[in-house]
């Protein structure tokens, strides 16, 4: 059997094949960022002379252990800080140059990689004929620290680093049969609230030219608490900015991990992810948009029907009702809401449904509303729930994932079996969105989905039956919309 080998500006790289599906692992995009290149935006990795093998994924970047074996498939991945690497799929025997989808994980700006087994291209490269790519990025502290305004060293790396892996894309993809004038995005959670960013992002202007977006929308630290979020963490280093680059990895997550729990306790806050910052993303992402930043790239984006039940379970100790609003007022950035939360249920149901509709479904609602003026638009929501499960009673946050890669195989980890209606959903999925990467709109063969206008909010319902509703749960959309500064929303004609 021939083993694919795939020529890169950089050199050579030898792949596998499985089935019907080429696959290059561990391809490096960038330098490692490590020693003088810590905390500084990615350089081209160092070029090589002999045929690289590209069989094994590349490390995953540093971050917190996970309390459960799920995410890496039950194996222990290397974690480094040398992991700007990226994998490739692509289908055997092509000729014409295909779409690429570059997929940006999610997991909070703190944990994941491209090398999930839930992300395992192969499915969607050959089933949807695309190219596909999964990418790691820094993460938590090594990549989300608001550092530029101590010494040489800059912000929002990690999203420089998905950016540099774009730039990778658009130099070498057409090596591996990807067309680079026809790329799309697409992520979820804060793979999704990436790309925000990179909607509005000057540097990552021309390195797509599609969207996607699940489960996450414009998120953004204001300089100021990006700033003394900073100034903790090195108070937490003994307060030299100069060390930096020269302290053991382990301190700088030890002093991360101490500094979060300091700020923010137990709460939801996140305290690493994108920030406004002059040199790298000036402008709030959904301002960004709203302004045409993103004019001409059209946007797929919804949201899970329970995403906050994958955060609130009533088998779970966690904050009171009060106390976890405050924490998603600090997250939304807004002021008091308790009108508002008067709406739902003081328990956890309550807190769930609150930070479903709140963080994930106006924001996506809104962000989608401020690029309609741009381009076209098309809305979903994921409703597929698996009755009497533990977990997946509900369609939690996440849960889509595994429909669109296609890998339902996977959620025997969660004790399921794939019944044909769950794999006549993920066939259907999954053909939306490689049509949307092929031809800039979702509708697939018998697969009707009108574009998201304003006055009729088209949106594909993705549950035990596949429907298009008009403007979802519309009184509480408005309710939503009367209880956010306008700051947070797209002016409603209504």
């Amino acid at each position: 059997m021939t083993r694919p080998v795939a020529e890169t500006i950089y050199g050579k790289v030898q792949g596998a094949l499985s089935g019907g599906v080429n696959v290059w692992r561990g391809i490096p995009f960038a330098a490692p960022p490590v020693g003088e290149l810590r905390f500084r935006a990615p350089r081209p990795p160092e070029p090589w002379d002999t045929v690289r093998e590209a069989v094994e994924f590349g490390p995953a970047a540093h971050q917190p252990p996970s309390s459960s074996s799920i995410r890496f498939g039950g194996t222990q991945p290397v974690f480094s800080e040398d992991c700007l690497y990226l994998n490739v799929w692509a289908p055997a025997g092509g000729q014409e140059l295909l779409p690429v989808m570059v997929w940006i994980h999610g997991g909070t700006f703190l944990t994941g990689a491209g090398s999930q087994p839930m992300f395992n291209g192969a499915s969607m490269a050959e089933a949807g004929n695309v190219i596909v790519v999964t990418v790691n990025y820094r993460l938590g502290p090594f990549g989300f620290l608001h550092l530029s305004p101590f010494g040489p060293f800059e912000s929002n790396l990690g999203l420089l680093d998905q950016i540099a892996a774009l730039q990778w894309v658009q130099d070498n993809i057409a090596g591996f049969g990807g067309d680079p004038k026809r790329v799309t995005v697409f992520g979820e959670s804060a793979g999704s609230m990436s790309i925000a960013a990179l909607l509005a992002m000057p540097a990552a202007k021309g390195l797509f030219s599609g969207a996607i977006m699940q489960s996450g929308a414009a998120q953004t630290l204001k300089p100021q608490l990006g700033a003394q979020i900073a100034e903790a963490f090195l108070a937490e280093l003994g307060g030299d900015a100069n060390l930096l680059q020269a302290v053991p990895a382990q301190d700088i997550l030890t002093a991360a991990a101490k500094m979060a729990y300091k700020l923010s306790g137990d709460s939801l806050s996140m305290l690493f992810q994108p920030l406004i910052d002059p040199a790298t993303l000036p402008v709030e992402p959904a301002e960004a948009v709203a302004g045409g930043a993103a004019s001409g790239i059209p946007l797929m984006i919804g949201t899970n029907l329970h995403e906050g039940h994958l955060f609130f379970r009533g088998d779970r100790e966690g904050a009171g009702f009060d106390q976890s609003l405050k924490a998603l007022e600090l997250m939304l950035g807004v002021g008091n809401l308790a009108e508002l939360a008067s709406h739902y249920p003081k328990n956890w149901e309550g807190q769930a449904a609150l930070m479903t509709d709140l963080y994930f479904w106006d924001s996506s609602i809104a962000f989608a509303e401020r690029q309609l003026p741009h381009a076209p638009v098309w809305m979903y929501r994921f409703d597929w729930t698996i009755p009497g499960h533990p977990l997946l009673d509900k369609a939690i946050h996440g849960a889509e994932i595994y429909y669109v890669f296609n890998t339902i195989d996977l959620l025997h980890q969660y004790g399921v079996s794939v019944s044909p209606e769950m794999a006549a959903l993920a066939a259907q999925m999954q053909a939306a969105w490689t049509a949307f990467a092929h031809r800039g709109s979702p509708e697939a063969a018998d697969l009707n989905w009108p574009a998201y206008v304003k006055g009729e909010r088209a949106t594909m319902i993705f549950g035990q039956d596949i429907r298009v509703q008009t403007d979802p749960d519309r009184e509480k959309r408005k309710r939503l919309l009367s209880a956010l500064p306008a700051s947070r929303q797209a002016p409603d004609p209504e």
